[in-house]
């Protein structure tokens, strides 16, 4: 086969080819992540299961009785929530966490750059699944209506992964240049987690206030992800247009910036 550099594909479609031709390196990476983690855990996947859980009671307890927030079947409201924010929280600060790793791994073997951002991600999926178990428990036992609508979260967890992959490209690259991206971005992520309507519902806020967070992607994914099961209702078409075009264009921005760069990564990290 002759090789033309004329003919060359752009750096975001060879960065997709190489990927796909390294799958079995990007399910061996997301196999042992998993497998370390709960190897070091005692209680393993159960601490999955019971992690969202102990968060919903503590929240219960302190905004339904002590802020007094009324919100009908709070425990399903909040940690309907809390499984989205945890997705995406620790699936971008696990991509930087892989790529400072792995950049020795650069330096002495070519592996596609972005295994590190997908394989954060496939583990996020992971746990989002075993998370669902006591989600949906919490939601029987409570009396919430089940009904064919949450046949669309399915949709929302794929444009959340989306966009969760967009951000983790870019938190990515600026890891790379810049050293305490880490933990600039945990202190950005407890700010963006109170601008979003998780542990309180919107309609607390002034006009203008929801308005405003209206602006925040992750209000969207949230309620996309919530409604069809606490609501038992599909969100508007405008919700999941607005859903939609933040996860694309997050996501080739993303792509775009990760690839414009990823000739210099295995000579910074």
């Amino acid at each position: 086969e002759i090789y033309d550099s004329a003919h060359r594909h752009s750096p975001l479609v060879e960065e997709a080819l190489v990927l796909a031709k390294y799958r079995d390196l990007l399910y061996q990476f997301v196999s042992t992540s998993i497998k370390t983690r709960y190897k070091r855990s005692m209680l393993g996947v159960v601490w999955t299961l019971l992690n969202p859980l102990l968060t919903m009671i503590i929240l219960t307890l302190v905004f339904s009785q002590i802020f007094r927030i009324t919100v009908e079947n709070y425990p399903v409201y909040v940690l309907s929530g809390l499984v989205v924010w945890s997705f995406f929280s620790n699936t971008t600060s696990q991509a930087m966490v892989n790529m400072a790793m792995g950049g020795s791994l650069l330096q002495r073997i070519y592996v596609p750059k972005s295994v590190f951002a997908v394989s954060a991600l496939g583990v996020g999926l992971v746990n989002l699944g075993i998370s669902m178990i006591p989600l949906f428990l919490i939601a029987i036992f409570l009396g919430t209506p089940l009904t064919l609508n949450i046949l669309v979260m399915p949709l929302a967890v794929l444009l959340l992964m989306l966009f969760s992959m967009g951000i983790s490209l870019i938190l990515e690259t600026a890891a790379v240049y810049f050293a305490d991206m880490l933990p600039f971005y945990e202190v950005l992520l407890m700010l963006w987690m109170y601008c979003t309507p998780i542990i309180y519902p919107p309609e607390i806020l002034s006009e203008e206030l929801q308005a405003l967070f209206k602006l925040n992607p992750m209000y969207h994914f949230v309620m996309l992800f919530r409604e069809p099961l606490y609501g038992g209702t599909i969100p508007d078409a405008s919700e999941w247009l607005i859903a939609i075009g933040f996860a694309l264009v997050t996501f080739v921005v993303g792509a775009l910036i990760f690839t414009a760069k990823s000739n210099e990564y295995a000579y910074r990290t």
